[in-house]
């Protein structure tokens, strides 16, 4: 099993690099994001791995960091959702974006992959609403009732904060946006209990900076 690949860089093709490590060549797919990240065709990179063993295959998946790869084992753990849906959805969204879309419940970010309609994205929205905040992406990751951890604070949940996301919505602000505003001032704030119109007049600060 492979698990990381160092070396240089041959060529780049669609959805894909070729990495040239000590005179092999290895065939990576890889986000946009990931290609996006690495360098030009003749300098050195290195990707953590993934390896897809089948009857007919041997496929290797490459990432730029160990937030991405959490992400797409979590993401292809959902029916339906195989490599190249994984794939498509870290191109569509950073593994931060994707974290704070599915913990909103927000559709619409992730019907934006290629090849997820809107029954996928409810199955995705579904089966991973109660894990994604455990996935440590090195941003804002919120404590919700089921519990985790979080870099600027710890912070729960409630009515009060779904009230101030569904009023923001109602501004014109997208779910995602709305969400990660509400839980920024959560994290910052002295106590969880604050009240709706002081929570929107925060998240609108946050959503104005």
């Amino acid at each position: 099993m492979i698990g990381k690949l160092s070396g240089i860089i041959d060529s780049f093709g669609q959805g894909h690099v070729l990495l040239d490590v000590q005179g092999v060549g290895y065939l990576v797919f890889a986000s946009a994001r990931t290609l996006g990240m690495l360098g030009q065709s003749g300098e050195p990179a290195s990707l953590l791995i993934d390896t897809n063993v089948r009857e007919d295959h041997i496929h290797l998946y490459g990432f730029i960091d160990q937030a991405e790869q959490s992400w797409f084992r979590l993401l292809t753990s959902v029916q339906g959702v195989g490599a190249k849906v994984g794939l498509a959805l870290l191109a569509t969204c950073t593994p931060e974006q994707l974290q704070i879309a599915i913990m909103a419940q927000d559709k619409a970010v992730v019907t934006q992959a290629d090849g997820v309609g809107p029954k996928l994205a409810t199955r995705i929205l579904t089966e991973l609403k109660d894990k994604a905040a455990s996935v440590d992406t090195g941003a804002l990751t919120i404590r919700t009732n089921t519990g985790t951890s979080s870099q600027t604070g710890q912070v729960t949940t409630n009515s009060n904060d779904q009230d101030a996301v569904s009023a923001l919505v109602n501004l014109g602000y997208g779910k995602a946006d709305a969400f990660s505003a509400v839980m920024r001032v959560k994290a910052n704030a002295d106590n969880d209990n604050q009240d709706v119109g002081e929570l929107i007049r925060l998240a609108l600060k946050e959503l104005s900076a």
